[in-house]
C-alpha cells in the first residue's frame, strides 16, 4: 500500500486572469492528518475542491487514493467525504431525517444504515437531539451534523474546509475529538483551518501563499524555523506595548496575542533588561516578562508580514481625526438594556439580560453558539422586538424610536452582510447613500473606505470575489461610513486569517479612541482579551459581567498547569479519565489542567503519564487565559443543568 491518499502534481487552477492555485504539488499518506493554512485568498479552498473533484483543474494533475480525479470523479466520491465551510443541511429536516436522506444519496441498504446512523449519532454527541429540526440546532451542533453526513458512507479520505469556524471553544474542542477519533480508524483527513492552534496538532501542515506551497513539513520542524528568539509580555497595556517596543532597534516584531506581546529579538535573554527599562521609562507595568518557544501563530504571521508586508491602518490620517469626531455630547450610557427577553413560541432564547455600555467602551459578549447573543443584538438594534424588557440606545427607547436612532448606528451581521454582485465601489456607494451623506462628503468617505480596507485598486473587484479578509474590512467601512456613534459587529472575524484578524482589531481600537462604542460578539477568546468588558452568555441568561482581568481573576478557582507531552492525544485521554483533575483541555498540543494546588499535581501528572509510556516535556504553571474561564464556567452551567435535569427526572 505504497499508493498515497492525496497526490497533486503540478495542480493549477485560473478564473480568468486570475490563478488561485499555481504548480501545486503536494503527497499526503494514508492514515495522515494534514493542514492547509495560509492567508485568505491564498488557494486553500480552491485545492480542496479539485482534490474533491468539484472543480476541474487547468492544469496539472490529482489522484485521491490512486484515482485520477478528473477521469475518475465518480468512483472517488463514493470514497471521500466533504465539509464545506459553508455546508448544506437541510433545515426543515431532522437530524436523523437529515442523516437517513444523506445514506439513501449514497445508496446503503436499509440494514447497515439504520447501525451507521446510530453509531453516528453517539459519535458526534447528537443522540439527544436526533428529533430536533437542523434550523433549531445550534451553529456548533450543525457542523457536526453536517460532519456526521458526509461520514455516513464510511470513506476513507476527508476533506474538511474551515469546520470549526464560527463555532465556540467548547463545541471547537468537542468537534477536535471527533477528528481524533478518524485517526485511529485509519481515514486520512485534509483540513483547512485560520485556527493555527489547531494546525498545532497535524502530523504535516503546508503554508499556501498567493496559491503556491511555500513551506510543508511538520509543525515542530516549521516552529523550529523561526528567524529569532521570543519574548512575551503579559500586561494589561498591550497596545502601549506594541507601539513603544519598535523603538528599540533589535526588536524585529511585536504582535499582540490577548493579553500578552510576543516581541522577535536577536538575543532574547540579553534584551530582556533593556525592554524593561524601556517600558519602566514609559511608565508601563508588566505583569511577566520571559522567554517562551514560537509558535505556529508566531511563524505564520512573521512569514506572512514579510510576504505581504503590514496590512493598511487608518492610524494617522487628519481625515480619520475629522471623520470620527464627536458630533454632540452622548448620554451617560451608550447602551442599557433591562430585563431584555425574547420568547419564540415556548423557547427562551434571552432570558431577562440587563447591563450598560458606557460611551467609547468596547464591550464583548460572549458564550456558546445557541447562546443568545445575536438574538440580544438584533433586540438592542431594533431589528427584533423584545418579548418583555428594554433597550435604550444613545438615550432613546428602540421600541420607540428605532426608526430615528438606525441613522446613527452601524450594524454589521454574523454573515456577510455586502451584495455580493456589486463591486467594491457600488457596495461603498449604496451604504453611502443609503444614509443620505452629500456627493461631496461620500466622495471623501468612499477614499477613505478604499484606504482603511486596503481595496485600492480593486474598486471594479466583485465583492464574492473577494478573500474573507478583505470583505470583512469592506463591511466594515460601508457600517461606519456614516460616523455612527454605537457599531454593533455580530462575529466580525469569524474564518479570517490571524494577520488580518489583527489589522482589524487595530481598527476597533482606532474607533474607540475616537469616542466611539463597539458592541461585538466573538468566539476568539485572545480577541475577548482586547475587550474593556465582557458578558458572558448561557442558554439566554447572562451569567458574568465584568473586565478580562476581573473574569480571568475572580470566577475561577485553582490554579492552572499547562503540559506537553511526546502524544497529547494519550495524555489527554489519561488525564480526563482521572477523578483528581476536574478540568482538562486542549490548547494547540497542550494540555491544561486546573488542579487545587499546582507544587502537589506537577509530579503527580508527570507521573500519571510516564506509567502510561507518555513522555513529559514539561509540566509548567501558567496564568488563566480567557478561554481557560470560558471553559470553566460553561462547563460548570452544563454539570448544573445536568443535575437540575435528572432532579426534574429529565
Amino acid at each position: 500500500m505504497n499508493t498515497p491518499a492525496i497526490e497533486a502534481i503540478g495542480l493549477q487552477k485560473k478564473y480568468d486572469n486570475v490563478t488561485a492555485v499555481s504548480g501545486l504539488d503536494l503527497r499526503i499518506e494514508r492514515g495522515e492528518m494534514f493542514g492547509l493554512v495560509g492567508a485568505d485568498g491564498a488557494g486553500k479552498t480552491t485545492t480542496i475542491r479539485m482534490l474533491c473533484t468539484l472543480v476541474l483543474p487547468s492544469a496539472g494533475e490529482a489522484r485521491v487514493l490512486g484515482m485520477d480525479t478528473v477521469r475518475d470523479a465518480a468512483r472517488i466520491k463514493d470514497k471521500i467525504g466533504y465539509v464545506a465551510e459553508h455546508f448544506n443541511l437541510y433545515p426543515t429536516l431532522t437530524v436523523e431525517e437529515n442523516l437517513t436522506f444523506f445514506a439513501r444519496l449514497r445508496n446503503m441498504p436499509r440494514e447497515m444504515r439504520e447501525g451507521r446512523i446510530k453509531e453516528l449519532l453517539q459519535f458526534c454527541r447528537l443522540e439527544p437531539f436526533r428529533k430536533r429540526h437542523a434550523e433549531h440546532l445550534s451553529g456548533g451542533m450543525q457542523k457536526k451534523l453536517a460532519l456526521a453526513c458526509s461520514l455516513i458512507h464510511e470513506p476513507k479520505v476527508v476533506f474538511l474546509d474551515e469546520p470549526t469556524t464560527g463555532v465556540d471553544p467548547i463545541s471547537r474542542r468537542d468537534f477536535w475529538r471527533i477528528i481524533a477519533g478518524f485517526l485511529t480508524r485509519g481515514i486520512t483527513v485534509l483540513v483547512s483551518t485560520p485556527y493555527l492552534d489547531e494546525a498545532e496538532r497535524f502530523n504535516r501542515i503546508a503554508f499556501m501563499h498567493k496559491g503556491e506551497v511555500i513551506a510543508c513539513d511538520t509543525p515542530q520542524n516549521i516552529k523550529a524555523q523561526f528567524p529569532g528568539e521570543l519574548l512575551e509580555i503579559r500586561t494589561s497595556q498591550v497596545n502601549r506595548v506594541a507601539a513603544v517596543l519598535p523603538q528599540l532597534p533589535f526588536v524585529q516584531t511585536a504582535q499582540v496575542f490577548g493579553d500578552t506581546v510576543h516581541v522577535m529579538v536577536d538575543r532574547a535573554e540579553e534584551r530582556r533588561t533593556e525592554i524593561d527599562r524601556l517600558l519602566k521609562e514609559h511608565s508601563i507595568s508588566i505583569v511577566d516578562l520571559r522567554r517562551i518557544a514560537a509558535g505556529l501563530e508566531d511563524v505564520f504571521i512573521t512569514q506572512l508580514t514579510g510576504l505581504e508586508g503590514k496590512p493598511n491602518s487608518w492610524s494617522g490620517s487628519e481625515n480619520t481625526v475629522n471623520f470620527m469626531a464627536k458630533e454632540r455630547e452622548q448620554p451617560e450610557s451608550a447602551v442599557q438594556v433591562s430585563e431584555l427577553t425574547r420568547k419564540f413560541g415556548d423557547f427562551t432564547a434571552v432570558d431577562r439580560a440587563s447591563f450598560s455600555v458606557r460611551p467609547g467602551e468596547i464591550f464583548g459578549l460572549l458564550g456558546p453558539n445557541g447562546s443568545g447573543k445575536t438574538t440580544t443584538i438584533r433586540m438592542i438594534t431594533g431589528l427584533l422586538r423584545p418579548t418583555e424588557g428594554s433597550a435604550f440606545v444613545l438615550g432613546d427607547d428602540m421600541s420607540v424610536m428605532a426608526d430615528i436612532v438606525q441613522s446613527r448606528i452601524g450594524y454589521m451581521s454574523q454573515k456577510f452582510s455586502l451584495f455580493n454582485d456589486l463591486t467594491v465601489e457600488e457596495n461603498i456607494v449604496f451604504y453611502g447613500n443609503l444614509y443620505s451623506l452629500p456627493a461631496a462628503l461620500l466622495r471623501e468617505r468612499k477614499e477613505w473606505v478604499l484606504n482603511m480596507a486596503g481595496l485600492r485598486g480593486k474598486e471594479k473587484t466583485m465583492a464574492k470575489e473577494l478573500a474573507g479578509g478583505w470583505k470583512q474590512r469592506l463591511a466594515l467601512g460601508c457600517t461606519i461610513i456614516h460616523s455612527p456613534k454605537v457599531v454593533f459587529l455580530d462575529e466580525p472575524t469569524s474564518g479570517v486569517d490571524p494577520l488580518s484578524r489583527r489589522a482589524f482589531w487595530e481598527l476597533i481600537q482606532e474607533l474607540s479612541d475616537r469616542g466611539t462604542t463597539t458592541f461585538i460578539t466573538t468566539h476568539y477568546m485572545d480577541e475577548a482579551e482586547h475587550c474593556h468588558r465582557l458578558g458572558l452568555m448561557y442558554q439566554g441568561r447572562l451569567i458574568a459581567l465584568g473586565s478580562p482581568h476581573q473574569l480571568k481573576t475572580e470566577l475561577i478557582k485553582g490554579e492552572l498547569l499547562e503540559v506537553t507531552s511526546s502524544d497529547y492525544a494519550q495524555a489527554l485521554t489519561m488525564l480526563s479519565a482521572d477523578a483528581r483533575y476536574q478540568q482538562v483541555s486542549l490548547f494547540g498540543s497542550a494540555i491544561h489542567v486546573v488542579v487545587d494546588e499546582a507544587h502537589a499535581a506537577s509530579p503527580q501528572i508527570k507521573r500519571l503519564l510516564e506509567s502510561g509510556g507518555v513522555g513529559v516535556h514539561g509540566v509548567n504553571r501558567i496564568p488563566f487565559s480567557m478561554e481557560d474561564v470560558f471553559i470553566s464556567l460553561m462547563e460548570a452551567q452544563e454539570k448544573s443543568h445536568s443535575v437540575l435535569a435528572v432532579q426534574k427526572g429529565d
